[in-house]
């Protein structure tokens, strides 16, 4: 009964931060789909997605993933032993120290932009060079903002809010959506530059819808620089593996962009498409599961045989939990990458032949998708057993795999067999795919040598690949059949049949993933 109980609310945290996630991807989307009508995919479009990776690249470095791996285990243990007041004097320290650490990173920045642009854009020259830098330089405040944002989150999902702290991103998105819409008459550079002001003031907003809650949740928040408590030490000494580990990941992320830089007109941009709709089942399925699951996993008390059996239960339902979801989800961006981006994106300036483009960068993405996310969950199994160092070898390997395969592959390959060097993103984000898998590897292997066998059964497996497929089959049917039709009527018309095929098969096979699902929709429909 406790079990089941377990289960129960697992499914619901994880349902909570799909929703959440869900809300603020959709506004994402929108914001992407404004954005490339205003820009298309050339010059300033590249410029200002550039300059926007450093906001986005210190927020996941020093905010949700590593925050949230070295503060949430400590934090959570201390909230069920019952230590409440030294609970939020952690919070409080913890937050002083990265809001300092934080704003000497981001002074320092803004006055170093000209000298970082060799490992921001280094393929950039003359005038796209130079809004690069001034795009980046308005951008860095919005990184320590975001920073302190993360914090919040992991406050709130160490309490079970999880659906607010993951659908405050919508005010983010809503800030630079109105801000597209507002000026958008203005020409090209000016708007970018409007643009970038507007995505700090949607930072701001993003940080402060969470405080109120965060204040009232923790009562005993005093944010003052204390390193003497032992507990805050422990965060502290897992930030820092952590920070490489993750860092690392962020690394191999930065170096794809960096290596598009030196492609043709519109590879950055095109990446950049491509990643927000690649990260669209990471965060709804990956993210989800791993985060409503890290507190939980970090709560776990008891001798190291049942520390272990209980882990080990909570990490195979959730890799059956993803796998249900993240199997379809590679299928599509095999077989239905182009109605997918035309349906998001194809918009004014953005073409026909832009969604081809970002079609083959997406199909790219799908080689690691499945690997990556259930790679997310054995990370976050790593960080409740306080273990952040085997993860960080393990992204090591990763990162030299990325960049080594990533050069030859964009700049390389396409020369050595024919092709349009503007495919060298496809290159990338395959050579990223297979380092995932190694990493994925690598991570369970450790994992089942501490706390028994893990890993997803091959007969279910077999039979998710073997739905996607067929529901692959009846979609690309119906696309050869239907003709010509608006971007957002074929994606319809595609995806819905092939997302019904997909959840009608694995019911007739048993898929016990499927059946859950089909009653936590019977219960919200109740």
């Amino acid at each position: 009964m406790a079990q089941a109980q377990q289960r129960e609310n697992s499914g619901r945290n994880a349902f909570l931060v799909a929703a959440g996630i869900l809300i603020s991807r959709i506004f994402g989307l929108a914001r992407q789909r404004v954005f490339n009508g205003a820009f298309g995919l050339f010059d300033t479009a590249d410029a200002f997605n550039s300059a926007l990776r450093v906001p986005n690249f210190l927020q996941n470095l020093f905010g949700e993933g590593v925050l949230s791996a070295s503060f949430i285990p400590v934090y959570a243990r201390l909230l069920a032993e019952g230590e409440i007041e030294e609970a939020g004097r952690v919070a409080g320290a913890v937050g002083a120290i990265l809001a300092v650490v934080v704003s000497g990173i981001v002074l320092v920045g803004v006055l170093a932009t000209p000298y970082l642009m060799w490992a921001i854009a280094g393929g950039f020259h003359g005038e796209k060079r130079e809004l690069t830098i001034q795009l980046v330089r308005i951008l860095f405040p919005a990184a320590g903002l975001l920073v302190c944002s993360a914090w919040c989150l992991g406050i709130l999902n160490s309490h079970r809010k999880f659906f607010l702290s993951y659908t405050a991103p919508v005010v983010w998105n809503a800030a630079m959506i109105a801000t597209l819409l507002v000026f958008r008459r203005t020409e090209d550079t000016g708007l970018a530059i409007r643009l970038a002001w507007g995505t700090v003031l949607g930072s701001a907003l993003q940080f402060g819808v969470q405080m109120p809650e965060v204040l009232r949740l923790v009562r005993k928040l005093r944010p003052v620089w204390d390193t003497r408590s032992e507990h805050v030490r422990e965060v502290i000494r897992n930030f820092v593996p952590v920070l490489f580990s993750r860092g690392v990941v962020q690394i191999s992320a930065w170096v794809d962009l960096a290596l598009a830089s030196y492609l043709p007109e519109g590879a950055v941009s095109g990446m950049t498409c491509a990643q927000s709709i690649y990260m669209l089942p990471v965060s709804l399925f990956g993210m989800a599961v791993s985060a409503a699951e890290l507190p939980a996993m970090s709560s776990t008390l008891g001798d190291s045989a049942t520390v272990a059996a209980g882990l080990r239960r909570r990490l195979d339902s959730g890799l059956r939990q993803i796998a249900f979801f993240i199997v379809p989800s590679a299928m599509a961006f095999f077989a239905f990458g182009d109605v997918i981006t035309s349906a998001l994106y194809e918009h004014r300036k953005f073409t026909h032949a832009d969604s081809q483009y970002v079609w083959g960068i997406v199909a790219g993405s799908a080689v690691g998708l499945l690997a990556s996310t259930l790679g997310r969950l054995y990370a976050s199994t790593y960080y409740a057993l306080r273990d952040t160092r085997t993860p960080l070898q393990f992204a090591v390997i990763r990162v030299v795999l990325t960049s080594a395969l990533g050069l030859v592959c964009a700049l390389y390959l396409p020369g050595w067999i024919g092709i349009n060097p503007l495919w060298g993103a496809a290159g990338l984000t395959a050579s990223a795919g297979f380092a995932g898998w190694v990493e994925f590897t690598l991570l369970r292997r450790g994992m089942n040598r501490r706390i028994g066998v893990t890993g997803l059964p091959v007969a279910l497996v077999a039979k998710l690949w073997a739905s996607s497929a067929v529901g692959a089959a009846v979609g690309w049917g119906i696309k050869l059949g239907i003709g010509h039709h608006h971007p957002i009527v074929v994606g319809a018309v595609v995806l819905v049949p092939y997302g019904l095929v997909y959840f009608g098969t694995t019911w007739l096979l048993g898929v016990e993933e499927c059946e859950g699902a089909f009653r936590r929709f019977a219960r919200l429909r109740r």
